[in-house]
């Protein structure tokens, strides 16, 4: 028995050893190179146009598919081939066609198993969302984190992740397509100068737009939009201006506390400032 067993392993160890070696190879560097790939190609002339960060989520994306379909294709080869050195008498053919029935018959009792899976690919293919994009899906907004055949995972504010079938996937808000906007209202006191405010309002955010730090990430400057409502206590204004993608939040942040300081400078009182009554303030000011 020990010999059969020793002449066994003399005539297939080293076989079995090159198959595992080759497809730890293929499953790795071949990983690499199809990363490679895909991040070239997304460079081509259809893709110019696009933003720095819009290419590189969709490379993200791509290479990730692509790289574990990769990977289950590399170790099912290695499975197939290293089985069938194991067991040399075994015919293997209709143990395949037996797995093409079982395969059929499984496809029915887990449609929703291909349907998660075909809308993966389609969500996949036609660019909708892509990991790292800020998106909102049944009412739960996050980033993308991983989006794979059969769900699509994304983390809220406050780091609680979400998993969502790709197959209840049917209608998704992308707030990091293309481009964002920085889009915020401001309340100030009835008895404000509109034009003043204004003027304020568009000459900060073309300031800002001119700053090295801010220059990249702003393509309309902020600027003064319309009334939004009045009221006796508070006009509202509302703001808004282009930027490059999942920069809007801290372009709005920044020109809410220039606006406030600038506002303070300049006398100009808030909404949440219309408790104090008029007279008051002109003596104030007097």
């Amino acid at each position: 028995m020990n010999e059969q067993f020793t002449g066994w392993l003399a005539q297939h160890s080293l076989p079995i050893i090159l198959i595992v070696a080759i497809t730890g190879a293929i499953y790795y560097i071949g990983a690499v190179f199809m990363a490679q790939i895909i991040r070239r190609a997304l460079h081509t002339s259809r893709h110019r146009n696009w933003h720095e960060k819009d290419i590189e989520k969709r490379q993200n994306t791509l290479v990730g598919l692509f790289r574990n379909v990769w990977r289950v294709l590399a170790i099912t080869i290695a499975a197939y081939y290293v089985l069938n050195e194991i067991f040399t008498n075994i015919n293997y053919a209709p143990l395949f066609a037996s797995a093409g029935i079982l395969g059929v018959a499984l496809g029915f009792g887990a449609q929703s198993l291909v349907k998660d899976f075909l809308s993966g690919i389609f969500i996949i293919s036609e660019n909708q969302y892509r990991v790292g994009d800020v998106i909102e899906i049944d009412s739960a907004a996050g980033t993308v984190e991983r989006i794979g055949t059969r769900s699509t995972v994304i983390r809220d504010a406050d780091g609680n992740v979400h998993y969502f079938p790709n197959g209840m996937v049917q209608h998704v808000v992308n707030k990091t397509m293309g481009y964002s906007m920085a889009r915020f209202s401001i309340g100030v006191h009835p008895s404000s100068d509109l034009d003043t405010v204004i003027a304020i309002i568009n000459n900060t955010g073309q300031e800002l737009a001119k700053e090295e730090k801010w220059k990249n990430k702003i393509l309309e400057p902020p600027a003064f939009v319309s009334v939004v409502e009045f009221t006796a206590t508070s006009v509202t204004l509302l703001i808004a201006g282009k930027c490059q993608p999942s920069d809007q939040w801290s372009i709005t942040a920044e020109m809410r506390q220039r606006l406030l300081v600038t506002f303070e400078d300049q006398g100009i009182l808030l909404s949440a400032a219309a408790t104090t009554p008029l007279s008051t303030t002109k003596a104030k000011k007097k």
